[in-house]
């Protein structure tokens, strides 16, 4: 088999696959899958080519579907029944209009409304739910289990919910680390694959953006983290917050704010190069304005040292642009010359497969994007 790239695209009406040979000049575009579920995320494996999306919400219930030749079929792991299975347990009229029964009680009923993140790291699935928890998977996804450590943290009954909810919505680490990040509850960090976890949110150095209530510089990040991206070398994390870009060169224990020269400090997704740890790419929004591009023009910023300086990349994006490019909508790829791919919620994706430079449209009319991720087959 040659080289492919996968663009998995989550939205509120299923998985679709948007897919290219390495050249990335030319995309096919398969779907709606999993059932018309809402998709916030998908993951796929190189190695086998195997796919998940972390499917469903409230109405739906939650669910983790799971395909292994390219989305011709789907096998799902329930993970908690919805509202649908109420009332087909209790209306004999609506079971006969959908042919079917409620599913039967699923292990986390009643517990969590929705899959955020879904993310293999070694041999184990890894999802975060919402309201804020950690699940993992040892057996492909077919059954799961709470991490219970993460659950029972002193902090967790301060936790407040963020815009979207008490999401828990990255998860990232290798070996025995494991590190994920909660809106809005902040960063956190295991030693021992989810044993004992501590909360790391301290600032290093002055924000630049004084707290609009107080007028003060806090000594925190804050605990209204969007998203994380980690270096291609592992030893850089990159942050998108409420109220700015941050850098931890430790793993999170201390952040530098390096928001210095974006047009906005808000924003939601952050991407790493695949390569070069010192790049990183970041799509600013207004705060107060709708959560649009800057002056509606569609810009990607890119930093080439890590934070320290700033430019913008627009050359194929447009002007009079008013959509949103929510959390998980924004991947690389692992091609030495990037490919970078965001998703917005007027159902378009954009790419670029020259680190950033130039960009197109790949895929156009989709329903809401909410995540975006790369599986690329070497």
């Amino acid at each position: 088999m040659g080289e492919s790239v996968t663009v998995l695209v989550g939205t509120t009406k299923g998985l679709f696959l948007l897919d290219s040979d390495g050249e990335r000049r030319e995309w096919s575009i398969s779907g709606p899958f999993c059932d018309g579920w809402p998709v916030n995320h998908a993951t796929g494996d190189p190695a086998t080519g195997r796919i998940w999306a972390a499917a469903g919400g409230e109405w739906q219930g939650v669910g983790v579907f799971r395909s292994d030749d390219h989305g011709a079929s789907w096998s799902k792991s329930q993970l908690s029944n919805g509202k649908m299975d109420e009332y087909l347990a209790a209306d004999e009229n609506f079971r006969k209009m959908l042919g079917r029964g409620p599913a039967p009680d699923a292990p986390f009923k009643g517990q969590i409304n929705a899959l955020w993140v879904i993310t293999r790291l070694g041999d184990t699935l890894y999802a975060g739910a919402r309201p804020a928890a950690l699940f993992a998977s040892h057996d492909e996804g077919e059954t799961w289990e709470r991490v219970e450590g993460l659950s029972n943290h002193p902090s967790a009954e301060g936790w407040e919910p963020g815009g979207a909810g008490l999401v828990l919505h990255t998860i990232l680490g290798d070996g025995d680390k494991l590190m994920v990040a909660i809106s809005a509850a902040g960063f956190f960090a295991s030693e021992d694959r989810g044993k004992t976890w501590e909360r790391r949110n301290r600032r290093t150095n002055q924000a630049t953006t004084p707290n609009p209530v107080t007028g003060e510089c806090g000594h925190e990040i804050g605990s209204c983290v969007h998203n994380i991206a980690r270096s291609a070398d592992g030893g850089t994390l990159y942050m998108q917050n409420h109220q700015g870009v941050f850098r931890s060169r430790d793993e999170g224990r201390s952040w530098d704010e390096i928001s210095d020269g974006l047009p906005s400090t808000f924003g939601f997704p952050v991407a790493a190069h695949p390569v070069d740890s010192d790049t990183l790419y970041v799509l600013p929004l207004s705060e107060w304005g709708g959560r649009t591009p800057p002056d509606g023009k569609a810009t990607v910023w890119r930093s080439g040292n890590a934070g320290e300086g700033w430019e913008p990349l627009r050359n194929g994006l447009p002007d009079n642009a008013f959509f949103t490019v929510l959390r998980q909508a924004m991947a690389t790829d692992k091609a030495r010359r990037a490919g970078i791919y965001f998703g917005t919620n007027s159902g378009s994706v954009f790419a670029s497969t020259d680190d950033g430079e130039h960009w197109t449209e790949i895929a156009r009319h989709l329903p809401t994007v909410l995540g975006v991720e790369v599986m690329h087959r070497v």
